[in-house]
């Protein structure tokens, strides 16, 4: 008998040893968000990753060139907002990107955007987790105040889970703390 509980101990330790390897972390999605399929993306292409061609993104492709958080001039919706460390503060030089999607979307009912929430790699899951969650949400308030719909608009943070940029410093952090505007309706 003591033999089976060593056998049935060591079996359970290895299913949850594997259970919890296998196991990746997932973001936290609002049941709004659960239904809306992303057509579409926004990209850095400052990040030195191979992601800004849109190869990582299950297939989506990238809607504009944010070029560091500045849209292409062509009038298509999408940007990168970013944000300094810990803060959740709109800075004043995306005043005019959010100006110019809350037009679109004030203008064009049918759309709809998801903002999705990000971090750098510094602080507790949880906490970047919330962090993304607020920057979503000031993004969210700031184009709700300048004419969108709130029906047009879904909040999701991702915290440190998606970055742009590979690295450990000052630079790659920068670039990591930020909201995606995403269009998932046309």
């Amino acid at each position: 008998m003591n033999r089976q509980n060593q056998l049935f101990a060591t079996a359970a330790l290895v299913l949850v040893s594997l259970t919890l390897a296998g196991c990746p972390k997932k973001p936290i999605v609002k049941a709004s968000d659960a239904g809306s399929q992303s057509v579409a993306t926004t990209v850095d292409s400052n990040a030195n990753t191979g992601r800004a061609n849109g190869s990582d993104n299950n297939g989506v492709r990238p809607l504009t060139d944010t070029r560091g958080g500045v849209p292409a001039g062509d009038g298509e919706l999408g940007a990168t907002i970013r944000f300094e460390y810990d803060s959740s503060e709109i800075k004043a030089e995306y005043q005019p990107i959010i100006s110019s999607e809350a037009k679109q979307l004030s203008s064009n009912r049918h759309l709809q955007l998801r903002l999705e929430g990000n971090t750098d790699e510094r602080g507790s899951a949880e906490y970047n987790i919330a962090l993304g969650e607020r920057r979503a949400q000031a993004v969210k308030k700031a184009l709700l105040l300048l004419g969108a719909n709130d029906n047009q608009l879904t909040t999701v943070s991702y915290g440190e889970e998606r970055p742009v940029a590979d690295g450990h410093d000052d630079a790659a952090w920068g670039q990591n703390r930020r909201v995606d505007i995403v269009v998932t309706a046309r």
